[in-house]
Order: C-alpha cells, then sequence, then structure tokens
C-alpha cells in the first residue's frame, strides 16, 4: 500500500468519530511512530511503498482511537515539560496543567542556590520528580507511588531522561505505618509536591470517554463526601517529613480552592497561595510549613 493510499483510508476510517485536525495529529503521531517519519517528509514521500507489517499497525491504531483510547497509550509516550514519557495503562497521561505546577515549583526553587530535598507523592509516570531533577540536577528528588506498576514506568522514564530519583513503594493514606521504614528515617524535605487524585464522582459526567474508559481510576477519582482524602494525607505526612519553613505544592480541583486554602491553614501552613492555570482555573495551592 502506498502512504497516500495509507493516508485516506486512515482520514476516511475515523471521519465522523474526531475532527479533521485531531485525525491529522494521530496520523502524524503514528506515521513518526511507526514509520519514523515527520510531518513534513511524509507529504514528500506519499508514493512510497508501505509494508503489509506497518499498515497492520495503523488498522490497529484505528480499531484503538474508535474505541477512544488516547493516542498516548497507542504510541505508548507522550512529551512532559519539553521531555519524553513513557506512558501505559497503569500511569495516568500528564496534563498541561501539570507542567504549570512543575514550573511554579521550579520558580520558587531559583532563588535557593543550596541543593534541595524534594518529594514528590503520588508520581505515575515520574514527569513531576523527573523534570523538577532535570532542572535542579543538584537537588535530591524523591518519588512514591502506591502502584508498583507505575513505580516500574517511573524508574523507566528515569533512565530515559538520565536523572536520578530515589522512587519508593507508599500508601499515603497510610503513611503512618511506614514512620519507621528505612526508605524514611531521618528524612526531611525541603519542598513536598504532589498531584493526587481529585475528581469527584459528580464531575464524571464532564470528562471525556478516552479518560472515563482508559485511565486509571485510582489515580483520578475520590468520593464525593471526602474529596480532600489525599490532601488531608499529605499535609499530615507534611507535619512529619516536610523542614520548618518548607514548601507544599498541590495541584487542586478547581472547584474547591477555597476549602484547600482552609484545608492548609488548619494544618499550620502560612502564606497559602492558590495560583491559576492557564484557563483561569484556581488549579495550584502552595503553602509554608509552619512549627
Amino acid at each position: 500500500m502506498l502512504l497516500k493510499t495509507l493516508r485516506e483510508h486512515f482520514y476516511s476510517s475515523l471521519k465522523g468519530d474526531y475532527p479533521e485536525t485531531e485525525i491529522q495529529s494521530f496520523f502524524n503521531l503514528l506515521s513518526e511512530c511507526y514509520l519514523k517519519m515527520k510531518g513534513v517528509e511524509v507529504s514528500l514521500n506519499l508514493y512510497v511503498p508501505i509494508s503489509g507489517k506497518k499498515t497492520e499497525k495503523f488498522d490497529n491504531a484505528i480499531t484503538r482511537l474508535k474505541n477512544q483510547e488516547p493516542i498516548q497509550y497507542i504510541i505508548g509516550s507522550t512529551e512532559f515539560y519539553g521531555l519524553p514519557f513513557k506512558v501505559t495503562e497503569n500511569t495516568l497521561i500528564p496534563r498541561p496543567e501539570t507542567e504549570e505546577l512543575v514550573q511554579w515549583v521550579t520558580d520558587i526553587s531559583k532563588s535557593k542556590t543550596e541543593s534541595l530535598s524534594i518529594l514528590d507523592i503520588g508520581t505515575g509516570t515520574g514527569c513531576i520528580a523527573i523534570s523538577l531533577s532535570k532542572n535542579r540536577p543538584n537537588d535530591k528528588v524523591f518519588a512514591v507511588d502506591i502502584s508498583k506498576k507505575a513505580l516500574t514506568v517511573a524508574r523507566t522514564n528515569a533512565k530515559l531522561n538520565k536523572v536520578e530519583v530515589e522512587f519508593i513503594e507508599l500508601d499515603i493514606l497510610n503513611w503512618n505505618l511506614k514512620v519507621s521504614s528505612l526508605e524514611f528515617k531521618n528524612k526531611e524535605f525541603d519542598i513536598i509536591v504532589s498531584n493526587p487524585p481529585y475528581v469527584r464522582a459528580l464531575e464524571k459526567s464532564r470528562m471525556s470517554d478516552n479518560v472515563l474508559r482508559h485511565e486509571p481510576p485510582l489515580a483520578l477519582y475520590v468520593d464525593d463526601d471526602n474529596p480532600l482524602i489525599y490532601y488531608k494525607a499529605i499535609a499530615e505526612f507534611a507535619q512529619t517529613y516536610l523542614k520548618n519553613k518548607g514548601q507544599l505544592f498541590f495541584e487542586i480541583n478547581q472547584y474547591l480552592g477555597s476549602e484547600m486554602v482552609q484545608l492548609l491553614k488548619d494544618c499550620n501552613f502560612e502564606d497559602v497561595v492558590i495560583k491559576k492555570d492557564i484557563f483561569g482555573n484556581d488549579r495550584m495551592v502552595s503553602g509554608i510549613k509552619i512549627s
């Protein structure tokens, strides 16, 4: 099959399922992954024959796209903060809003010349921890997650991006069971950052099918009656493991900004600040620990 014919087949198969611009984006990503051709190269090589094995890959991708599977899972990778990351069905796909959280932590850290100790809680792909380590190579970065499979992906991503991050398995809702563990013995952090699950069940109707059907529920959802469960646990954890005057950063549910401010104040944090994302939504909060 010629590349031109393959492209026409791809477009016609997904017409009606996605906007044309999105189909074009999918084809470009798949061409780069399967054919090692970027968009311009595709246009210059339309009459190049494509092997049956490679056309089968595109057909498989069409089937998965029709089932609303995210393109990142199909190609097995994405980009975050200018860095490449492997993703699997065991990890949440990193979002642009989380890049803003990384940028905020990086901006605050610029004034600190000494080496910092940073902990990322609920690391998933490792995107936050790895991006921070890449941009602050002299800092000591740690990351925890409850999922063994997610930690395997995160370790792969650390090697891919040539950074050193210490990954630890931890259920943050039961962190007090780990207090005497060697992994945390004598550790204190200058910065703790987290993008924990925060989507309430009542908000699922606003989410797209590709998220609802395919991304890991453990990394996304909380009960309507206890939506701040992870934030409370992390704030309590910070009372033990965050240094005095250390800073805590969260990505948050845009509808619960005022509740998050009150939570941090109740947990002995001062200078609590809400930061909006590029869409104008309350998306991040930070506070400084006081004794």
